[in-house]
């Protein structure tokens, strides 16, 4: 439930990124000249551990997170890691400005009971103040996160399973708007004054958000992801399902596969993003959206962002949460610019370790 006071901590925190076909880590610090890229790993997932973003083995994820654990950076034991889809539940709700901290608690608490959907014994709940409402100078504005208590503790138990303290559970849109902003430096410079709607295409589950000049606005996410790509593979060139993923990462694939798996997976891919951002639209009241910003594992895919931005008419960039950053001479940098589109929520979830959080 509500923890009692927001605290500031000075410890490295490894961002988890728990996937149904990946686990991701990256492990950042803070130098004189902005963010450090420390460490970064990726382990697969066994199939079925991981459903809809749901953890339905905590042993085997445990296992994976353990895998991730020996690969990074000894001196780094708390993990950050998100719960996302429909166990979770977002608002910004008005309260009186005068309250304190703990005040506050107490009357969220008094009142979820009718802001939450869900029984209150069944889900955690935590806040945090942003801004003083421009509407009423006597409310402030408090974004309420809710989430299944269940869904929190099966990411708790997998990361103490891999030898992790867990110290937060973030909600993925989130993390996913904190690395947004290290990415501000690939797009155009107004930018930062715009709407950008970011597109993170996992496996199994398309997160949809947007920002508009910096701020949060809107998130959702779409039951639709890379593995539909893979599954075309399997049943077009009789491969296992194993087989197709590496060879979709491999490259290793007919000649013609252009016309036959990737021409119709870019049609259905630009389809569901068109239906989101124009839901995004109808929703929001915004006229448009002036850039996008694509990542997760699907984001590599050839040709990717040269057609949306035909084809959409908006300016579309390919996101590296590393462009603009200072790199350890531990990391393979190679290795680092093939993958770091698949690492937008686990850059968010390791800059908590620089902004208070709840223990």
């Amino acid at each position: 439930m509500l923890d009692k006071l927001w605290k500031k901590k000075n410890t490295m925190m490894v961002g988890i990124d728990i996937g149904s076909h990946s686990a991701k880590a990256v492990l950042l610090s803070q130098g004189s000249e902005g963010f450090v890229m420390e460490d970064f790993a990726i382990e697969p997932m066994p199939r079925g551990s991981v459903v809809d973003r749901e953890i339905q083995d905590i042993e085997s994820v445990g296992a994976v997170i353990a895998k991730l654990r020996k690969k990074i950076s000894a001196k780094a034991t708390d993990a950050a890691a998100a719960v996302s889809g429909q166990t979770v539940i977002t608002k910004v709700i008005y309260m009186d400005v005068a309250l304190t901290e703990e005040e506050l608690a107490s009357q969220i608490e008094i009142e979820a009971d009718s802001l939450i959907p869900f029984p209150l014994d069944e889900v955690s709940l935590d806040f945090e103040t942003l801004d003083v409402n421009e509407s009423d100078p006597s409310k402030v504005n408090v974004l309420l996160s809710a989430a299944r208590t269940e869904s929190i503790e099966a990411r708790v138990a997998a990361l103490e399973a891999g030898d992790f303290q867990a110290k937060v559970i973030d909600v993925e849109s989130y993390a996913v708007g904190r690395a947004y902003d290290l990415c501000l430096t690939q797009l155009p410079e107004d930018a930062k004054d715009k709407v950008v709607a970011i597109v993170d295409i996992g496996s199994t589950v398309t997160l949809f958000s947007a920002t508009d000049a910096g701020k949060h606005i809107y998130s959702r996410d779409q039951m639709f992801g890379g593995e539909q790509y893979t599954r075309s593979i399997v049943s077009y060139y009789n491969k296992s399902f194993e087989q197709a993923e590496e060879a979709k990462t491999t490259n290793d694939l007919p000649p013609n596969y252009t016309f036959e798996v990737l021409a119709p997976f870019h049609t259905v891919l630009m389809q569901q993003i068109r239906r989101a951002i124009q839901m995004f639209l109808t929703t929001s009241g915004q006229e448009k959206v002036d850039y996008l910003l694509i990542s997760g594992g699907t984001a590599a895919l050839e040709g990717l962002e040269s057609l949306l931005t035909e084809e959409l008419g908006i300016h579309t960039v390919i996101a590296n949460p590393f462009h603009d950053m200072s790199i350890s001479d531990s990391v393979d940098k190679d290795e680092l610019a093939n993958v770091a589109a698949q690492l937008m929520v686990a850059t968010g979830l390791a800059l908590r370790s620089f902004t208070p959080w709840h223990i």
